[in-house]
């Protein structure tokens, strides 16, 4: 799964979270569709509900935690 994807859906349900980034900035799934980068959408990526968002690499590991889940 892309993250485009994961934040569509997101978007789509109107989830009651936060997705906070590296800086601590607060975003809403809808806000991050519009402001980032195509490449960054195109990155695969898994959510865990409740907790974050993170790259997988090529070979299906976690890379990194791309935002994490913060509840309004």
């Amino acid at each position: 799964m892309f993250l485009r994807e994961i934040l569509e859906k997101l978007a789509e349900k109107n989830s009651p979270i936060f997705l906070c980034d590296t800086n601590n900035k607060k975003w809403e799934a809808g806000d991050l569709l519009k402001n980032l980068s195509a490449p960054m959408l195109k990155k695969k990526a898994h959510m865990q509900p409740g907790l974050y968002i993170a790259e997988i690499n090529d070979s299906g590991y976690l890379k990194g935690v791309l935002f994490r889940v913060q509840h309004k």
